[in-house]
């Protein structure tokens, strides 16, 4: 970005490059191309020129971005950057930031893709944007990781694959983290964008069934009542759709909807 200012004097020029471009003069790359002349009686008297030149940084460039999509949203709200070494993380202040929230984040993870596209049109390297809003990133992760616990005892208990609902990859790795942290069960992710999922598996299968002790209680297999003879077993008129019924499925689809509840701000 690069533009030409002219003012009373060289400083002065300076001062509207850096109001120009909303930065610090620090930033700012200044080429005097004529100072100022102060002349005599007046005669003479010319003014400062200089060409300033400025090139936002990616995360200025992301922040830019994101309030022209709060404008449009009509939302008034302040942003705080944080630069680390992999990227920034801006988080999004104000009072009516539910909407740019939306629901489980939606909202959120789109404005934060596109100004990470923003971010990064210019350069090979790239660099992490990460948004947030009143603090939704660590709620949102501690009921991810309340869920994958919960999903796990589940699966250790029955020997039953768990599907869970289609996620982003930012919360497909809290599930893949907090699974890789207990025992017995493993984790991976299944299907194409935007659908992929994750599925949490037990490492030993199925638990094995408890073959009859003679004890009280148990199950004797030879005990198993004889089917009169003359007569046709039920099991036979069943037809395949019947038979096929019953069938343990491979995957259990998670449907509790209460695992997944509506984040309070």
């Amino acid at each position: 970005m690069k533009k030409e200012f002219t003012a009373n004097t060289v400083d002065e020029a300076k001062d509207l490059a850096a109001a120009e471009f909303g930065a610090d003069k620090s930033k700012i790359t200044f080429t005097v191309i004529e100072e100022e002349k102060k002349g005599f009686l007046g005669f003479g008297k010319t003014d400062a020129k200089i060409i300033a030149e400025y090139e936002p940084s990616k995360a200025e460039t992301a922040a830019e971005y994101i309030k022209s999509v709060l404008s449009c949203m009509d939302i008034e709200a302040e942003l705080d950057i944080t630069e680390n070494e992999d990227g920034a993380v801006i988080d999004i202040k104000g009072d009516t930031t539910g909407a740019v929230i939306g629901r489980r984040g939606e909202t959120l993870d789109a404005i934060q893709y596109l100004a990470s596209m923003a971010a990064n049109r210019s350069d090979k390297e790239y660099y992490r944007i990460t948004l947030d809003s009143c603090g939704y990133r660590e709620k949102r992760k501690a009921i991810l990781e309340d869920l994958a616990r919960k999903i796990s005892k589940t699966v250790l208990r029955t020997g039953r694959t768990s599907t869970l609902e289609p996620m982003n990859p930012y919360e497909r790795r809290i599930i893949h983290a907090a699974v890789s942290e207990i025992e017995g069960v493993t984790s991976k992710s299944i299907g194409e964008e935007p659908y992929r999922k994750v599925v949490i598996s037990s490492v030993n299968g199925r638990p094995e069934r408890r073959q009859g002790s003679g004890k009280k209680g148990s199950y004797d297999k030879s005990r198993r009542r004889r089917e009169p003879q003359g007569h046709t077993s039920m099991d036979l008129m069943k037809t395949s759709f019947e038979k096929d019924y019953k069938k343990p499925k491979p995957e259990d689809t998670m449907t509790d909807g209460e695992l997944y509840g509506k984040i309070e701000l």
